[in-house]
Formats: C-alpha cells, sequence, structure tokens
C-alpha cells in the first residue's frame, strides 16, 4: 500500500522534527555552490541572494517554496503574498507571476528551496486520506503559511541525496512523496489537494495551463483548451482567467517570452530564438519582449548576461 510505504518513510507524524532551519539554511548554502541553482535531484532548486532584487517575472510550475532565511514577494495580478524565514508557497497549477527578494544581504542572505509537485502524487495521496478537512474552502493558485516542522526531516534527507547518487532513483521518490503528504495534512492541504481530484476547476484549469507550457510554441486553439479541460469555451475562458489572472492567449504570450530569455541568456541568437519560440514576425517579437521586460531582447540578454544572474522559473 502507497500508505504505508509514506508511513514507514516518515515514521511516527508525532515524533517532533529534529532538523532546524538552521541546517537546512547550511545545506543550501553548501550546495549552492556546488550545484547553483538547479540540483541533480529533478525539481528540486535552490535560491541564495545577498541582496533584496528588482522585479523578477517568470512561470511558476506546480512547486512547494520553502523560505529558511530572508523575505520574497510574489504577486499573482494585482494580490501580494508575502513569505519569509520559515513560511512556505504553494503554486497549485502554472503561473504567470512577478515576484522580489525583500529580505536579503552578505551577512545573512536569502535561502529558499523549491521542490516540483507532480499531480498524480497528490492524487495517488488523496485517495489515501481517510478524511479531507478542509476540502469544502476556496481555491487559490498561489497560497503561503507557516512552515509546518516536520517538513524539515524529509528535506534535509531529500538535501543528503545529493552526496548519494547512487541512492537517489530508489529514495527520492519515497522521500518526495512523504513530503506531499505532510503539505496534504497542513494548512495549504486544501489548495493542494484541488490539484489532485480530477473533476476540480484548479486541476482542469492546471491540465490547461500544462499543456499551454509543454507546446507553448504551436498555435494555440481555445477550444481544444477548453475540450481538455471538459468545459464550455465560455466556462474555460472564465475559470481560466479567475486562476491565473490572464487569458489563455496572454498566458501563452508570457510563457513564449520567458523562454525567449532563458534562451537569449545563453546566447541564442534573437531571430532564431523568435521564431523557435512561435512568432513570425521579429518585429512583433520585438516589441511584445520590450513591453514585458523593459529593454529590446539583445539589449536585455546582454544586460542580464553582465550580471551572470539568470531569471529563475520556480519560486
Amino acid at each position: 500500500m502507497l500508505c504505508a510505504t509514506v508511513h514507514s518513510v516518515q515514521g511516527d507524524a508525532n515524533v517532533r522534527s529534529m532538523t532546524t532551519l538552521s541546517d537546512l539554511a547550511r545545506l543550501i548554502e553548501r550546495h549552492w555552490f556546488v550545484h547553483g541553482r538547479e540540483t541533480p535531484i529533478p525539481g528540486l532548486l535552490i535560491t541564495r541572494a545577498e541582496e533584496p532584487t528588482g522585479i523578477i517575472r517568470s512561470v511558476y510550475r506546480p512547486s512547494f517554496c520553502l523560505v529558511v532565511q530572508g523575505a520574497k514577494m510574489s504577486m499573482l495580478g494585482p494580490t501580494p503574498y508575502h513569505y519569509a524565514e520559515g513560511q512556505c508557497l504553494l503554486a497549485s497549477v502554472d503561473l504567470p507571476v512577478t515576484s522580489r527578494i525583500v529580505r536579503a544581504s552578505a551577512g545573512a542572505p536569502y535561502l529558499a528551496l523549491s521542490l516540483a509537485i507532480e499531480p498524480v502524487t497528490v492524487a495517488e495521496l488523496v485517495a489515501e486520506q481517510v478524511s479531507v478537512p478542509g476540502s469544502a474552502a476556496a481555491f487559490n493558485a498561489l497560497a503561503t503559511s507557516d512552515h509546518d516542522p516536520a517538513l524539515r526531516d524529509p528535506l534535509r534527507r531529500l538535501f543528503d541525496l545529493l552526496d548519494h547518487p547512487a541512492d537517489q532513483a530508489v529514495l527520492a521518490p519515497l522521500i518526495r512523496h512523504e513530503i506531499v503528504w505532510r503539505l496534504l495534512g497542513g494548512a495549504l492541504g486544501p489548495a493542494l489537494r484541488q490539484m489532485g481530484l480530477v473533476d476540480t476547476h484548479a486541476a482542469r484549469i492546471g491540465r490547461a495551463t500544462a499543456h499551454i507550457r509543454d507546446h507553448f510554441a504551436e498555435t494555440l486553439r481555445v477550444a481544444d483548451l477548453a475540450a481538455l479541460a471538459g468545459m464550455s469555451v465560455p466556462g474555460f475562458h472564465r475559470h481560466f482567467k479567475a486562476v491565473t489572472t490572464m487569458t489563455p492567449v496572454q498566458f501563452q504570450k508570457q510563457v513564449r517570452l520567458q523562454e525567449a530569455r532563458r534562451r537569449l541568456i545563453a546566447a541564442e541568437e534573437v531571430a532564431r530564438v523568435g521564431f523557435a519560440i512561435g512568432y513570425e514576425s521579429l518585429s512583433q517579437f520585438s516589441r511584445d519582449y520590450r513591453r514585458l521586460f523593459g529593454a529590446p531582447p539583445g539589449r536585455d540578454a546582454a544586460a542580464l548576461r553582465a550580471q551572470l544572474v539568470p531569471e529563475p522559473v520556480l519560486p
């Protein structure tokens, strides 16, 4: 049984975590200087910054973020979400977000980790739950809360696997299940749970946003997306904008331009990037890019390469 496996990994739920935020901070510091942002464990990312940042535009994937030092603010549309040391953020679907690291210094850098969450994992664990507290709560695509101290031990064990690559394939999936199980039982559970329930509006819109993310360069057909979500076209438009604050076309443009920026930072040629992400007109690509990022593609990418600080994709 899946539940039995999770319980065997996590142990007694009433045992107080022995891992501290300071322990996690030391792990993030160490592995940042070894691996950088992307660790060898898929979906496990770390962030370190020694000063506050300007606006960062990104598309968050379904993920869980824990800040262990410093503070950050993310905005979905006009709504701000503040989270600082000991607090976490959950993104339940792919979302276009603007954010800023608001507290960081050389002596106390901003330190955070984020872990991608697969809807199929949530669905498996929701099926194992005996009770579903708070299932009627309103859905929020972004949600924040204080972290559950019980998350610290499995997060430490996940970081420990970075020193034991041969164990990752077997143990990392078990620990990831444990982390999701803990999240389901906490304050973020209602928002996370809706990601794993097939017939919720959150899950349906999540399928559509994931499809746009994976096929961003293709021509967008709203009727096809509505069919994928199992909704009428008018209903799909309404629910899509309620969750993401954007229309499907606006969302696709955000995903395309974020991908363009990633490629340009890697020194790809502007014209090639524009065509690769689905634009037929380079002048339109440049106009849209400048409107979003405040500078033409070539100039913006050169400035970012000079800073050696690529835009992050996850919280």
